[in-house]
């Protein structure tokens, strides 16, 4: 990966530079880092604020998400339409019926999200996150190889840890009330992807197989983090925006294959009525590349098996309220929400659609 390399070799050399410059400045930076975490960003984007040289920070975050319904490209598509013109990519092999017999219906996913922050400089934040993820999802299997006759109804379930992320937040600019810094973070591969579920099949029966990739609580790869964060405030508005990215470090995984490249940009503003809440709003563009490869063990007439049905492009608009505590045991504890619904989106092949998410986070600095 002589890239990355370069890369990393470019990014050190680029900061020891900068950071010698700016060791005259070294006493305002630190005040600054101090008035920055005060109106964080909305409670869905992460690594939005650095701390001050000593500080720590712990955090708990909840997401629910919810899918219900099929649409390919921006096109709505309906079970039965699915079950008798898609057509399966596993066709000729054993038991596999020439379009796509057993569909998903809905989805949820709840992930739970443990963070901790320590900057061991006024330059530098480390961050880790940890994630414990909770999937489920419901089908509807139609009977045989043709028609539109419903056999019947199932649903699978996968819960465990996720993939766990370490990042460093590197300082690159302030000034007065505006603020710029880099995420270099890590992707490591702890969450399982061999996860298994009982299924009813076309032909009635009911095997236990691996679950598709939808289903899987991790990559599978180390994935690099690059990203960038800016924020600004004025009286009591205050914005920002963040790149964030998930670039795969491996071609293939342990099974032979890799999540496509993921990319997004959010921007947002938000107000502080008073002391103890203020308002957000954030719109956020996703694009992200399709799976690369194939695991033997996913074979089945159903479209999450099918890695060309990932990925594609969203667009998104969320709202959300931070409440922070002003005196007693709940002083500096902040206590964040927010909602999120689909603007645009524009998928890989027959795909669940996003309806909508909440997010909740709890964070406290000491």
């Amino acid at each position: 990966m002589p890239f990355f390399r370069f890369l990393s070799l470019f990014t050190v050399l680029a900061l020891e530079a900068f950071f010698a410059s700016q060791d005259a400045r070294a006493q305002e930076h630190h005040a600054t880092l101090h008035a920055h975490h005060k109106a964080l960003a909305p409670a869905g984007i992460m690594g939005d604020h650095m701390h001050g040289a000593g500080e720590f920070m712990l955090s708990y975050g909840y997401m629910h998400m919810d899918m219900d319904g099929n649409r390919d490209g921006t096109n709505n598509l309906s079970a039965t339409t699915i079950a008798t013109t898609v057509p399966n990519r596993f066709f000729g092999m054993a038991g596999q019926p020439a379009t796509l017999r057993v569909v998903p219906e809905r989805m949820t996913m709840d992930m739970h999200m443990l963070g901790a922050m320590y900057a061991p400089t006024d330059n530098v934040t480390l961050m880790l996150m940890a994630r414990y993820l909770e999937k489920e999802m419901d089908h509807t299997t139609f009977a045989g190889g043709a028609g539109t006759t419903v056999l019947g109804h199932f649903t699978t379930r996968s819960e465990g840890l996720g993939d766990t992320q370490a990042t460093a937040l590197v300082r690159l600019w302030d000034h007065g009330t505006q603020h710029l810094h880099a995420h270099l973070g890590l992707s490591l591969p702890t969450g399982s992807i061999t996860e298994t579920a009982t299924v009813l099949t076309p032909m009635n029966m009911r095997p236990r197989m691996r679950m598709p990739y939808a289903m899987q609580l991790g990559t599978g790869t180390f994935d690099f983090l690059p990203g960038l964060t800016y924020t600004a405030a004025h009286g009591p508005w205050h914005w920002g925006a963040q790149y964030a990215g998930e670039v795969r470090l491996e071609n293939e995984n342990d099974e032979g294959y890799a999540w496509g490249d993921k990319h997004s940009l959010a921007l947002w503003s938000g107000y502080q009525w008073a002391p103890w809440i203020g308002t957000t709003a954030r719109l956020t563009g996703t694009t992200q590349d399709k799976i690369d490869g194939i695991d033997p063990n996913i074979v089945a007439p159903i479209q999450t098996a099918d890695p060309d049905n990932y990925g594609g492009q969203t667009l998104t608009f969320s709202l959300g309220t931070t409440l922070t505590g002003q005196s007693g045991a709940l002083k500096g504890h902040q206590l964040a929400f927010e909602a999120t619904a689909p603007v645009y989106r524009h998928v890989n092949g027959p795909q669940l659609e996003t309806d909508w998410a909440v997010t909740v986070g709890w964070r406290h600095a000491f």
